[in-house]
């Protein structure tokens, strides 16, 4: 985990409502080609917070786990769509590469929970969210932006939840 810096985003959520909303927020600003690269043990709200994503980006599909599936891919009214992965069950670069980051990363935004997996195939920008339990409800997030673009996002996403400071 990097030293926290003023790149860096902290979230204290209180309830799965707020971890979604969080992410209603954070879908409402990615665009196509977006990696969301998701960390945390399990219980920790990935797929909640996905929830939100998806919800933010204007799926019209509900929002599961793609636990056995590897991969699910959600609609948008504008035929986008939003790559979910669960990379839980990937065993490292060589099953990574075959689910055709390349296609994915050209119709939506990919969200990956468990991206610490696939670490060596995912690209230099994207937006690493590390996510831990902290209680009944409660959850901690870091947002750690790595590219110019993602600074930008996490910074207009703080901008919109607290204001400037």
């Amino acid at each position: 985990m990097p030293i926290l810096d003023d790149r860096n985003f902290e979230f204290f959520s209180h309830s799965p409502d707020q971890t979604r909303r969080l992410g209603i927020h954070l879908g409402g600003y990615l665009r196509p080609g977006d990696v969301i690269a998701l960390e945390g043990n399990l219980g920790s709200g990935k797929t909640t917070l996905v929830q939100g994503i998806a919800q933010g980006w204007g799926v019209l599909d509900p929002v599961s786990s793609p636990t056995y599936v590897i991969v699910n891919e959600y609609r948008r009214a504008d035929a986008q769509r939003l790559f979910h992965i669960d990379a839980y069950r990937l065993e490292g670069t060589f099953d990574a590469e075959i689910l055709d980051f390349d296609r994915m990363l050209a119709q939506g935004p990919v969200v990956i929970e468990w991206a610490e997996r696939i670490r060596e195939v995912l690209p230099g920008e994207l937006l690493r969210i590390r996510l831990d339990y902290t209680g009944i409800g409660h959850r901690a997030m870091m947002l750690n932006p790595e590219g110019k673009h993602f600074v930008a996002l996490v910074e207009n996403l703080r901008r919109k939840l607290y204001g400037d400071f």
